[in-house]
């Protein structure tokens, strides 16, 4: 029997790169987005479109369209960039960021709660720029205290659902070019999806709870 995944922010940049692989790999994939590429559309996967996972009904859209399906993976994707500097901080602009991607992913995992299989997995598309220590050049309020605080969701569901055998990764998947940083970056969306596939592998209750950087490196909260 094939595995199950569902992935946020499946249209586009690494939630597609992410349907792609496990695709390939024999799963049955569930890509969930507010409106479908024709990439994704391409691909033939499983589509959850008008989700807005920042809105209950998104989250209550989500919920009915996966009601009896097993969960093995699910891989918190969505997620927005924007930029504040000191002296112009929109607090609108913070909060959507908040919502996008500290709020959404938690409000996701909780609703599919009841789906996740015995040994399933949750990875939490985080960013080293919500770790504290690693903070060297200030700015961009909104990203870094929105995954900053993802990191605490994280850790938080890693106690909470160890009881059910559900382990929880916390994954940055390096300066990647996709559209949300203009296409700029140091590896693609397949190089990233691939390997953060691989720390997807290496997760289990043991360290479950863990900040990975893609390549390998435990990074610093």
């Amino acid at each position: 029997m094939s595995k199950t995944v569902v992935i946020t922010g499946a249209s586009r940049g690494i939630g597609l790169s992410f349907c792609r692989l496990y695709q390939a790999r024999g799963y049955d994939v569930y890509g969930v987005c507010r409106q479908a590429s024709e990439e994704l559309a391409f691909l033939g996967v499983n589509i959850i479109d008008d989700v807005d996972v920042t809105l209950q009904e998104g989250i209550d859209r989500l919920d009915s369209e996966l009601q009896g399906v097993s969960i093995d993976l699910l891989i918190n994707n969505a997620g927005i960039l924007r930029n504040e500097v000191l002296g112009s901080i929109s607090p609108g602009s913070i909060r959507q960021q908040f919502e996008t991607n500290a709020l959404a992913p938690l409000r996701v995992t909780e609703a599919l709660m009841d789906n996740l299989a015995a040994n399933a997995k949750v990875a939490l598309i985080t960013s080293r720029m919500g770790s504290v220590t690693d903070n060297t050049s200030g700015g961009r309020y909104g990203y870094r205290m929105s995954k900053a605080a993802l990191n605490i969701a994280g850790m938080s569901l890693s106690h909470d659902l160890k009881p059910k055998g559900v382990a929880v990764a916390l994954l940055h998947p390096g300066l990647v070019g996709t559209e949300m940083i203009g296409g700029h970056g140091d590896i693609t969306p397949d190089e990233a999806a691939d390997r953060l596939s691989q720390r997807i592998d290496e997760l289990k209750l043991s360290n479950s709870g863990t900040f990975w950087h893609s390549n390998g490196e435990v990074l610093p909260w």
